[in-house]
């Protein structure tokens, strides 16, 4: 059995699966002030409901780090670069006033080219502790080539700030691109600490309520981790509720399906891509505000409108807010909403019918028509808002180079035609908006709780892209920031064979099963000429497990 939890905006969804089906669902609100109390009070029925079976796993999605991203709810950072020659560190904001830029540089082959100057950090190590500042996060360019520069200073700071936090880049990625390893660097060093205080507390409920199965969180790009690897990490889970649906949507369809997903919440809704049964994603890593990371995610988009969107009217044009001012007016709330619009035009059976003719008659006098036109009103704005984020979001996925890959092998220019609705309004608002496109629509089955069901179903993923230098003798490893020295590869098979290896020895530690099978992504090779002789190789590769969702629901029939 496996327990799937999705903690939203508005509700938090559970799910136990049982093999093929789905024994117990749970829908609960979501109290965004404390959303370990939300996940307890849809988990619990879930346990007694499993009690007596094998509990294999629970799987987590939850908005805890995108709501401190998007709140700005993180303390302050110090940053320190170590930028080297033929970059100007000026040109990125980083929105770190406490910014401290270091002499000394490593280049692109990981050789010191010139030394730290240690006044320079001494004078920096002042200022932090006077800033009285706790945490630092210190990137040189290359460093994930050498570590020796950001060891170095971390080092220097720890030993005279006492309880200072340090993060360094080489640890958090080890892909190429400066600015976008100092943005992820600083992001994962401003949610650690809260990240790990929700998580160990879900830990002790979970164990004092007797479960020994193992907790974890899926990530953006679909896969799930453990607490010992998410709490390093934890910038990962940013877009862990578009996962959610993404994965969702790909196991309530069936297998080898184009589709764009729609998962329309109170709170938001959120836009995936499955081409030919693969979810798209994002070649460029997740954006966070205005600023690319070094996250792998799927090329999601999330906008703000929803069943709970408030509705207002201002110069007698209709307008739906971005955001919620509560439940729906039919639910208790005090503003009207396009499920109060639903609610009156019966397409659900969400709260007081009363109400919700209420709510529509408070927006038609001030638009000058009935409740009922004033229902057919809103219906219409919502689908256009949403039908007008679906066409601006294919100018970015069709940017991407996985779908122009797809496309080629149609052999003809099309987009996908299948609409997969997900999420509490998709029943009510899915026909309306493939109507509105020209496009089929699905709602499957259990659609209301779909993220919960991707989330269950997640696979734990895992990719490593490894660099070789045969003649410095060393290698590295980009996701995780590994630098060792390397014997035994001289050429690209060998080289394959080796990334392959370490891939299932790390695959096993994170409780991936035997039978999965790792593949190649790409592997490539530059000599290294010196005077007319090759002087050693430059040795790209990499492997992965890949995303999706477990084999025992894809042979299935549900």
């Amino acid at each position: 059995m496996l327990i799937g939890l999705d903690v939203g905006g508005t509700y938090t969804d559970a799910v136990l699966i049982d093999g093929r089906k789905i024994a117990e669902k749970m829908k609960v609100p979501t109290d965004n002030d404390n959303l370990l109390e939300s996940l307890l009070h849809a988990l619990d029925p879930l346990l007694e409901a499993a009690k007596g079976g094998n509990l294999e796993r629970i799987v987590l999605s939850t908005t805890l780090i995108t709501n401190l991203i998007a709140t700005k709810s993180i303390g302050p950072t110090a940053l320190v670069l170590i930028p080297g020659p033929g970059l100007n560190p000026y040109t990125y904001d980083y929105k770190t006033p406490l910014t401290f830029l270091l002499s000394g540089a490593i280049d692109y082959r990981g050789r010191e080219i010139a030394p730290l100057d240690e006044k320079e950090i001494e004078a920096c190590a002042q200022k932090i502790k006077q800033s009285g500042v706790a945490r630092v996060a210190v990137v040189g360019k290359f460093s994930q080539r050498n570590k020796k520069h950001e060891q170095q200073v971390a080092s220097y700071l720890q030993e005279r700030i006492p309880g200072l936090t340090v993060a360094m880049g080489c640890r958090v990625s080890g892909r190429l691109n400066f600015p976008r390893r100092v943005y992820t660097t600083l992001l994962t060093l401003a949610t650690q600490e809260k990240f790990h205080s929700f998580y160990s507390q879900a830990l002790q409920i979970i164990e004092r309520r007797g479960v020994s199965a193992p907790l974890y969180i899926l990530k953006a790009d679909g896969g799930t981790f453990s607490f010992a690897l998410s709490e390093k990490k934890p910038v990962e889970t940013i877009f862990s509720g578009p996962a959610a649906s993404t994965l969702g949507g790909l196991a309530l369809t069936p297998r080898g399906e184009t589709s764009v997903i729609v998962d329309i919440g109170g709170t938001t809704t959120d836009l995936a891509l499955i081409l030919s049964g693969e979810p798209l994603l994002a070649s460029k890593g997740a954006r966070i505000d205005d600023k690319l990371t070094h996250v792998r995610a799927f090329a999601t988009s999330s906008t703000a409108v929803g069943g709970d969107s408030s509705l207002r009217v201002k110069d007698d044009v209709l307008q739906i807010m971005p955001y919620r001012q509560g439940p729906a007016y039919c639910l208790g709330g005090e503003v009207p909403t396009p499920t109060d619009a639903m609610r009156v035009k019966g397409l659900t059976e969400l709260g007081e019918q009363r109400q919700a003719y209420k709510a529509m008659e408070l927006l038609g006098k001030k638009l000058g028509m009935g409740a009922r036109q004033a229902a057919d009103l809103v219906l219409k704005k919502t689908v256009e808002r949403i039908a007008s984020e679906i066409e601006a979001m294919f100018a970015a996925w069709e940017q991407e180079p996985a779908y122009r890959i797809w496309e080629l092998r149609q052999r003809k220019e099309i987009r996908p035609q299948n609409l997969v609705g997900i999420g509490a309004a998709s029943p009510a608002l899915l026909p309306l908006l493939g109507k509105e496109m020209g496009c089929n629509a699905l709602v499957p089955p259990d659609a209301d709780v779909a993220n919960a069901i991707g989330a269950a179903l997640a696979k734990t993923n895992l990719r490593l892209s490894f660099h070789f230098d045969t003649a410095r003798n060393f290698y590295y490893i980009e996701e995780n920031g590994v630098q060792e020295k390397l014997t035994g590869v001289d050429s690209l098979a060998s080289a394959e064979d080796f990334a392959l290896d370490r891939l299932k020895d790390e695959g096993k530690k994170i409780g991936i099963p035997p039978q999965e099978e790792p593949e190649l992504v790409y592997s490539e090779l530059f000599n290294m000429v010196r005077g007319w002789r090759t002087e050693g190789r430059l040795i790209d590769v990499c492997v992965q497990f890949p995303t999706g969702i477990i084999d025992c629901w894809e042979e299935g029939d549900a």
